[in-house]
């Protein structure tokens, strides 16, 4: 079966990979981002391929590029959440703009695209939405407390509307990459904030350091994740979250554990905060 597959942030990475995927595996493609010339010139010439511009935070862009894809496909079975950008720096050097931009682009751009292919879908009875997330929505790291932020209530809100629209056929997955080998840390892709406090500017330097020093050694193949997600296409039933990478599973084990470990130090007291219970008996005798 033919489906129609519509992904942001389709430019270039780990977009790009899947959608390329998407195309070779005989299905329609529609491939967005904020420079659609450039988004046309990753891809060879299809007829079963649509590039349109699409900047998740516009709203306005959102609506038009999902009604331009319905009137040329007829539907949309398959929505992949990817855009996305990395706002790096300790909480207190961040600008609030920072902050700002990377919640409308990672939090409220798949929101907005998601809202708009829905109804759509729930016509349909069926479709699925496809989030790409991060290990950073498990286990926060020091200088990524926007992108955790962003990525912790992305989850939310994937695993909430997966309840919402499974009555209409509707299913959500959530994508937990480790270190892909994409091109989200380079320098059009990463703003590092400045350095405002004193008191951070060596970890800092450290920090823009490690971060720069990781981009092109990700040991993740996004061209296997492609690959991946079209083998959980094919499935019957999305998983709730996919785990992509042997280092995104590792750190979901550290994530479990390290809870655990919590819940036991501390069952006693958490389990001790509930409401006295007056049975009616003493009740009776009290006012006797």
């Amino acid at each position: 079966m033919t489906k129609t597959w519509f992904i942001t942030g389709a430019g270039r990475g780990m977009g790009n990979d899947i959608a390329k995927a998407v195309l070779a595996a005989g299905h329609n493609v529609v491939a967005t981002g904020r420079n659609a010339a450039a988004v046309a010139d990753a891809f060879d010439a299809s007829s079963r391929l649509l590039v349109l511009k699409l900047d998740v935070t516009n709203r306005e862009e959102v609506a038009t590029a999902v009604e331009a894809s319905l009137e040329r496909f007829g539907r949309i079975d398959v929505l992949v959440n990817n855009a996305a950008s990395f706002h790096a720096g300790f909480f207190e050097d961040l600008m609030p703009e920072q902050m700002e931009s990377q919640l409308a682009t990672t939090l409220m751009g798949p929101m907005n695209v998601t809202l708009a292919v829905l109804p759509s879908m729930r016509a349909n009875r069926a479709g699925r939405i496809i989030t790409i997330s991060s290990t950073a929505s498990l286990t926060s790291f020091e200088f990524c407390s926007a992108y955790s932020a962003s990525k912790y209530a992305t989850d939310g809100f994937m695993e909430a509307l997966r309840l919402e629209v499974a009555p209409f056929g509707i299913e959500t997955m959530i994508v937990t990459p480790g270190f892909f080998r994409t091109e989200l840390l380079t320098e059009a892709s990463t703003n590092f904030a400045p350095s405002k406090v004193a008191d951070y500017a060596e970890r800092r330097e450290a920090n823009i350091g490690f971060w720069k020093s990781q981009n092109g050694q990700q040991s993740g193949d996004p061209a296997k994740l492609a690959q991946a997600l079209l083998k959980l296409d094919a499935e019957a039933k999305l998983p709730t979250r996919f785990l992509a990478g042997a280092d995104a599973v590792a750190t979901a084990e550290q994530a479990i554990v390290k809870l655990q470990t919590e819940i036991d130090a501390w069952r006693e007291l958490s389990c001790s905060l509930e409401l006295d219970r007056v049975s009616p008996a003493s009740i009776g005798e009290s006012e006797l």
